[in-house]
């Protein structure tokens, strides 16, 4: 019997001790990836007029009720258009006497609660901001709930429309995040708000719910682990019997900070007569944030740069409805790219993302909405309130943001201060204000001119605009280059991290960025990495390696210079690598080598060397690779470098010798020649290959070359033996015919064109030449030389050298479907490329460096002001040595940067020994 007592008394124990933490019971699911069905009415647009069920959360667009909408208030059925839940639940009796609050994380845009059929409190007003009504005095106990939500898509409030519904963006309507009631005693600890400095100094103001008794509040801080972090401390309640202050000082705590995300978590108990009444868990980490005027931002005494992307709450197939999933997803994609911050455009996100960055490690600008428009003072109050009460605690949560592009309310801003123990620096988007200049989209000669000529903290907090593959990674190290010299500029946030597109259930399905306005992302709206992901990565690489020329007399020496603010690069690890590449006709898998990297132990902003412990034989190899990563094993970049030059490999690949000599006819247009089974056709007049045949049949590949922006002036040419080989060329003239073309072909059958050639005018935007071919006979191409994406002047970085394989699609950057890396385009560093066909392959190679291949033209697309126009040759298949930029949505390819401008030939006099040159092979064997 004693036994069975103390067993008994035991579990009794341990229930109230569970009982003492606040409980969470869901009513609604937890996210998008696990929802709950309530009933539900639309009063307006598909599917309305009926009751039936809806998942929640969810915005009711995506699961087929009432009418798409994407911006600046286009409302048809403003007013009208409404989504009526009812949802029944238990209360236990046990719950009786207990304080339960009945908590939104979001509802778009108004709500309206009924418990049994009585309010629950007044209307909210307002989307992004969770809120609570105490409906204790309204539940049945021991019985059944009936839970009542009418929430109208548009506001009664016009400043809410104005804040949040007159955006460039999607609107949607519902109850788009959790719902839940909170289970609490009757006095509990009602909000906690954390200050947690870098010099071990914790602060917290605790709000009490009480009975009037003296009660104290207790505080025990952990590590992770659950180790103690120094002794408990406490505090009594004073006269006003509501409100505690704590503090403590941690010697020497572990700090946070994007790079080192170390967290706590301290335990908050409720004492009355030393018994505990309620117990609360926060996490939390020490770090402090200043801005010094006309200096910079500072984290824990180190002057940061900003290198971040906007990034809106959004998924295709579900709107604004959200997981922790994806939450870990964005976060993760963002730290690929090497970001150490992220803008809540243009509200605030899921506890679950700030969540995922307080604990992978990003920095937060937390945002009250307003687009262009903004609160009135009364609704901002109260949603401010919420706001900093939600998200007080985060550390990654460095700054506010008071509205965007004029969407401030200034009434607001010293209700931030106020309102947050942590006074975080409150900024407003696109505006000089607080002693930052945040303007969006200057170009850069403003931006690095006037910008670095006032005496503001620059800090866009939108630039690079993208639109579909323009902006982001194009443009960026101009940007980034001058942003990180500047002793003013604190960095800057990209727009932005995806494409808005939305699963139209109206439309079979279809992906709808609304035109234009919704495809700017770096990712695509599934997270389909587009090219500028990587060259974001190379370019914001905490560890920047110098590109350095593999000669004869190379040590293994590469320079590199440390961006990191707060890791060595003794924490970092290097791993290198040689391979071999295999040839066009090769599938054999390439040969590798590894070596070891010897890295000095350099600190955030020093340069140094590292020194690659290269084999003997390392000649023999034709790239070498260099992969960093992070102290969290998380790769920064691969480097690529080329061992052997386009001249080597084309070398080995060319054959010259053939069974038979070359065989050679003309007629009165052309030149016919034949050698090994190839037959190929020239223009007399002209040069311009004509035909070209092998024993299976007709290549046609045909009409090249011409020379694009030059004039293709190829005259006078004659024939001749030369060897074994026919060699068929123009002749120089310095007035008429300047640029000379040159046909040898040998009699393995193998063809090289010669083109001496100068770029027609001082500036030019494409140098180059095109050839013809149809593009419905294209299936893919297999090619050495840097991939696997497309690339463009101001868009280098991000790509790899090595053998890539590339199928034909006709994906458009920006739309769906899409099939990435896109096929279309520029593509960089040519040692050869094989292209096979509906019919039989060919090969193109070259000895020259530095030669684009250009796959067809994509779709021709822009903006209402002309800013994106992507730029390509005429012909199909293009051979280029100067390619052309691309602009972004606000900005021309030309205003972007150095790297946007066109190309510029000093030595526009036509002598010979001026011009430029180009040299291809061509295989038309079939092999």
């Amino acid at each position: 019997m004693t036994y069975r007592f103390a067993t008994v008394f035991l579990l009794l124990m341990a229930q109230l001790v569970t009982a003492q933490s606040t409980e969470k019971r869901y009513l609604s699911g937890t996210g998008n990836d696990q929802t709950v069905n309530w009933q539900f009415f639309c009063t307006a647009g598909r599917n309305s007029g009926k009751w039936t069920t809806i998942p929640v959360p969810s915005n009711w667009e995506l699961q087929g009720f009432g009418k798409y909408n994407y911006g600046f208030a286009k409302d048809s059925a403003r007013g009208k258009e409404q989504g009526l839940y009812k949802h029944d639940f238990q209360a236990p009796a046990s719950w009786k006497g207990k304080r339960i609050n009945l908590v939104f994380e979001g509802v778009m845009t108004d709500t309206e609660v009924k418990i049994n059929g009585k309010p629950a409190g007044p209307r909210h007003e307002g989307s992004y901001y969770a809120f609570r009504y105490d409906v204790s005095n309204l539940l049945q106990y021991g019985a059944g709930n009936l839970l009542e939500v009418t929430v109208s898509k548009h506001s009664a409030n016009a400043s809410v429309n104005e804040a949040e519904r007159k955006g460039d963006f999607w609107l949607f309507g519902g109850i788009f995040r959790p719902v839940y009631l909170e289970i609490l005693p009757a006095e509990h600890l009602e909000h906690v708000a954390i200050d947690a400095r870098a010099d071990g100094t914790f602060k917290a103001q605790v709000q009490l719910v009480t009975n009037e008794k003296p009660l104290e509040v207790s505080a025990q801080i952990f590590t992770l682990n659950g180790q103690k972090a120094g002794p408990p401390f406490s505090a009594k309640t004073g006269p006003e019997n509501n409100r505690v202050s704590l503090a403590k000082i941690i010697p020497n705590p572990r700090l946070w900070t994007s790079e080192t995300p170390n967290r706590y978590k301290v335990e908050f108990r409720l004492l009355q007569a030393g018994k505990p009444v309620h117990t609360v868990t926060k996490f939390f980490g020490f770090r402090t944030v200043e801005v010094k005027p006309r200096d910079g931002i500072y984290v824990n005494g180190t002057k940061i740069k900003l290198k971040g992307v906007n990034r809106h709450s959004f998924w295709p197939s579900s709107g604004r409805a959200l997981s922790k999933k994806l939450s870990v997803l964005d976060v993760n994609l963002m730290k690929d790219m090497n970001m150490n911050a992220v803008r809540m455009s243009h509200y605030p996100p899921d506890e679950h993302f700030l969540d995922v960055c307080d604990s992978l490690g990003l920095f937060v600008f937390d945002e009250l909405a307003g687009w262009h428009g903004h609160y009135d003072t009364p609704t901002g109050t109260k949603l401010l309130k919420e706001l900093i009460t939600h998200d007080v605690n985060h550390p990654s949560v460095i700054f506010w943001i008071n509205g965007n592009e004029g969407g401030h309310n200034y009434e607001l801003d010293p209700l931030f201060t106020k309102e947050d123990i942590q006074k975080r620096p409150v900024i407003h988007a696109w505006e000089d204000f607080g002693g930052f200049d945040t303007q969006h989209y200057r170009e850069y000669n403003y931006g690095i001119g006037n910008y670095n000529h006032g005496h503001s903290i620059t800090l866009p907090t939108e630039f690079l605009h993208g639109m579909y593959d323009g902006g982001h990674g194009a443009g960026l190290e101009d940007y980034w280059e001058a942003m990180w010299h500047d002793p003013l500029a604190a960095g800057g946030f990209l727009w932005d991290f995806a494409d808005q597109g939305v699963v139209r259930t109206d439309k079979d399905g279809i992906i709808d960025t609304d035109g234009n306005r919704g495809a700017d992302g770096i990712v695509g709206p599934y997270r389909e990495k587009e090219g500028s992901f990587f060259t974001i990565k190379e370019v914001w690489s905490p560890i920047k390696l110098e590109h350095r020329e593999l000669t004869s007399t190379f040590d293994g020496t590469f320079p590199i210079e440390n961006r990191y603010h707060f890791t060595n690069t003794s924490q970092c690890m290097f791993i290198g690598k040689l391979v071999k590449m295999s040839g066009p006709n090769d599938a054999v898998k390439s040969p590798e080598k590894r070596f070891s990297i010897s890295v000095p132990a350099l600190q955030p902003l020093q340069k140094g060397a590292l020194k690659a412990q290269l084999p003997a034989d390392w000649r023999n190899y034709d790239f070498l690779y260099i992969t960093a990563t992070d102290p969290h094993r998380r790769e920064l970049f691969t480097w690529s470098f080329p061992i052997s030059l386009p001249d080597k490999s084309a070398a080995s690949l060319v054959k010259t010798d053939g069974p038979a000599p070359v065989s050679f006819t003309e007629s009165d247009s052309l030149y016919t020649v034949s050698a090994n089974g190839v037959q190929v056709l020239f223009s007399k007049r002209t040069g311009i290959l004509k035909q070209v045949a092998n024993r299976n049949g007709t290549i046609p590949f045909t009409n090249g070359p011409v020379l694009q922006e030059g004039v293709n002036n190829f005259k006078n040419f004659t024939h001749r033996v030369e060897g074994k080989n026919a060699v068929i060329e123009s002749t120089f003239e310095r007035k008429t015919s300047y640029n000379t073309l040159q046909w040898t072909i040998y009699p393995s059958g193998w063809i090289k064109m010669k083109v001496r050639y100068f770029p027609d005018g001082y500036f030019t935007t494409l140098v180059g030449v095109n050839f013809s071919f149809p593009e419905s006979a294209m299936k893919a191409v297999k090619w050495m030389g840097k991939g696997p994406y497309r690339v463009w002047k101001n868009r280098m970085k991000g790509g790899a050298l090595g053998v890539w394989n590339k199928a034909y699609n006709k994906t458009e950057t920006g739309e769906t479907p899409v099939v990435y890396p896109e096929f279309k385009g520029y593509h960089a560093n040519l040692y050869w490329c094989r292209f096979e066909t509906t019919g039989q392959p060919f090969t193109v190679a070259t000895d020259d460096e530095d030669v684009f291949f250009r796959l067809f033209t994509p779709a021709w697309k822009t903006d209402q002001w002309h800013n994106y126009e992507p730029i390509f040759p005429s012909g199909d298949l293009s051979f280029m040595q100067g390619i052309s930029s691309i602009g972004s949505k606000t900005q021309r390819n030309e205003t972007t940067g150095p790297m946007g401008m066109k190309h510029i030939y000093y030595d526009y006099e036509k002598e010979p020994a001026r011009a430029k040159e180009l040299t291809l092979f061509f295989d038309f064997s079939g092999k």
